[in-house]
């Protein structure tokens, strides 16, 4: 096979863009219904009493046109004789088929077409109608309900799932490929359930419906049509079997395409400057391309699956026009009734055909489901104990205590891999610990472990003598102030970015702790000053000034603990300068560890520690480390 469905086929190849388990994800989607049940009973039940009045219409048709074809003929036969001697005479003519075809019709000879009896069956017809089309419409209105409800309560629970995933989750995967299940998948999923459920329900209520009004006009007829039907059943399962991986390797194709997007929109500014524009549109033509071919692939397969149904309905159809013809003549049915039963067959066909059509739709649609409900399966941070950190003292309105202490920690990202080894530390409350060393040798970790980002293998970390594994995380975090390298800003304002770090803070405590931060010296060039709404991703400011907000946000939350790893590193000298006065004032009573590369900014720190491969291979002051002329002093001389 050549051309672009051979390209989306290559594409699903390996092993990890195949359906895991299609079967299995339908159920579990259709188990997400079970909260909103009884709207969904109340669904099947507006969709069986639509559905039922809905398939009385065309025996009723088929009763208004045998009114008028009994009249028509009764017309043109003498007054005065019963149906039975107007047979009689037929045959005794040599008119065999006429006769034959008079013995199956309710008719009065001499007799017209009674228009009134006509005009109440249409009526009759008209009422059931629209009664019918009320109830569905009714239905439809409450699945939509039931599907929003359903989608609402996933996004819910894909929401708190993220909080609950560990940092090494979103640390091993790219970050727009983690948004594609959260935006694309998600709403790929609310689209084909909105669309399946309802021609399913639909089209099988139909099909069960019609079928018994079909058999109480004519068996044999009603052998027929539904003879076909395994062959259609047959021919959806076979394109639907080569089109379900495609459908996987489309969505999975989006993901990475939209991590791409993500990633070098986020640093268009690195690749404009470093000439990878070509580079990054080259990358970007051949994930789109993938999408495409996977995406062709998938939606050619399954829109085979439309037509080929309706040809095999036809087959039935003609076979049914055939032997329903004779049978008319024959007098073993009327003409009402084979008209009635075309139209049955059509709506029998009908529903068959919606639901091969929308295989597709649904495919596509338990594809994301798959992949949303592998993020919901995601190994989660184990639960946090019930106990909390003992409140800590309070003097002057600061608090007091911070005692750190590594007490033979191992830990590794990955097995038999040690990061950290058999480390151990004592941060005395009140005092700055520095931490420096060359770039993986452990600084950031031991910060990680501290938050608890990540659990220690072996060893235990201690808060003020409290095991931190043995209380819950939120607790934990709220004794700890954090400026990282990396800084964060939301879209919003000034001010916002700074209470964030203490909602409950008076206008007051937010400014101070501006002026603290220095952050006061640039608002005030900003147009609109603390009310200057910062882009997404702080895209309209320096990175300097983005640092000076974060340690702004850190001053307010007033915590027990400060964690500063390279937060100077984005401002200039002067500001610097003045940023280590205000950490001088923020520090006074806690407890602090600074990660720094610069060891400008770490002179007046009460302790030093060298790590390097995960050890401490130095520790000290300032002047008692270059004393020992080691690898601190080696480090000053670079």
């Amino acid at each position: 096979m050549t051309g672009p469905m051979a390209r989306g086929i290559r594409t699903t190849e390996p092993p990890e863009v195949r359906s895991r388990d299609f079967k299995g994800s339908a159920i579990r989607l259709l188990r997400r219904l079970t909260p909103q049940r009884g709207l969904a009973i109340s669904v099947m039940v507006l969709g069986v009493l639509g559905i039922a009045i809905g398939v009385v219409g065309p025996r009723i048709l088929g009763h208004a046109t045998d009114l008028l074809f009994n009249g028509v003929i009764g017309h043109q036969l003498p007054a005065g004789l019963t149906k039975e001697q107007a047979v009689d005479a037929a045959r005794a003519r040599g008119d065999g088929t006429f006769a034959d075809l008079l013995s199956g019709m309710n008719v009065v000879p001499g007799q017209g077409v009674d228009f009134g009896a006509v005009g109440r069956t249409l009526a009759l017809a008209l009422a059931l109608y629209l009664v019918a089309a009320l109830l569905i419409w009714m239905q439809a209105r409450l699945l939509n309900v039931v599907v929003q409800r359903t989608v609402m309560a996933l996004r819910a629970d894909v929401e708190n799932k993220v909080h609950r995933l560990p940092l090494s989750y979103f640390d091993s995967r790219r970050r727009g490929e983690v948004l594609s299940r959260l935006t694309n998948d998600i709403d790929n999923l609310q689209q084909s359930l909105s669309m399946s459920i309802t021609q399913l329900l639909t089209s099988v209520l139909t099909v069960f419906a019609v079928l018994v009004m079909m058999l109480t006009i004519s068996p044999l007829l009603t052998l027929l049509t539904v003879v076909t039907v395994p062959l259609s059943l047959w021919i959806t399962r076979s394109i639907a079997r080569r089109s379900q991986k495609l459908f996987v390797a489309q969505w999975r194709n989006t993901g990475r395409l939209n991590a791409h997007i993500e990633e070098t929109y986020s640093g268009f500014t690195v690749v404009k400057t470093f000439g990878h524009r070509a580079h990054a549109e080259e990358q970007f033509s051949e994930l789109n391309d993938d999408v495409y071919h996977a995406s062709f692939g998938a939606q050619f397969l399954s829109g085979l699956v439309s037509p080929a149904t309706i040809f095999v309905g036809n087959l039935s159809y003609v076979a049914v026009a055939v032997v329903g013809g004779l049978q008319v003549a024959t007098g073993q049915i009327t003409l009402g009734g084979i008209q009635a039963f075309i139209q049955y067959v059509r709506q029998f066909n009908q529903p068959l055909t919606q639901i091969a059509g929308m295989y597709n739709t649904l495919q596509s649609g338990i594809a994301s489901a798959e992949r949303v409900f592998e993020l919901l399966d995601a190994q989660e941070e184990p639960p946090d104990p019930p106990a909390v950190m003992p409140a800590p003292e309070s003097r002057g309105g600061e608090l007091v205590g911070g005692r750190v202490e590594f007490d033979r920690v191992w830990f590794g990202y990955l097995p038999d891999t040690p990061v950290i080894e058999d480390l151990s530390l004592v941060a005395v409350p009140g005092t700055t610990v520095a931490i420096v060393g060359p770039t993986g040798a452990g600084k950031t970790t031991l910060v990680n472990l501290l938050m608890r980002f990540y659990d220690v293998d072996s060893g235990r970390i201690l808060l003020d003598g409290v095991d931190i594994s043995t209380v819950s995380r939120g607790s934990l975090r709220s004794r700890i102030g954090m400026v990282l390298q990396d800084t964060w800003l939301f879209a919003g304002t000034v001010y916002d970015n700074i209470a964030y770090g203490r909602p409950d803070a008076t206008e007051e405590e937010v400014m101070e702790a501006a002026r603290t931060a220095f952050v006061d010296r640039f608002v005030q060039t900003l147009p609109d000053g603390y009310d200057t709404r910062i882009n997404d991703g702080g895209t309209n400011i320096s990175a300097g000034e983005k640092q000076l907000i974060t340690i702004a946000r850190a001053v307010l939350a007033r915590p027990q603990l400060l964690i500063l790893d390279e937060a100077t590193s984005s401002v200039d000298t002067r500001t610097e300068v003045l940023i280590q006065h205000a950490m001088a004032q923020l520090r006074r009573d806690r407890t602090s560890f600074i990660i720094a590369h610069r060891l400008s900014t770490i002179r007046d720190a009460d302790v030093i520690l060298v790590m390097e491969a995960g050890r401490i291979v130095e520790r000290g002051s300032h002047a008692e480390l270059l004393a020992r002329r080691g690898e601190y002093w080696t480090m000053t001389q670079a």
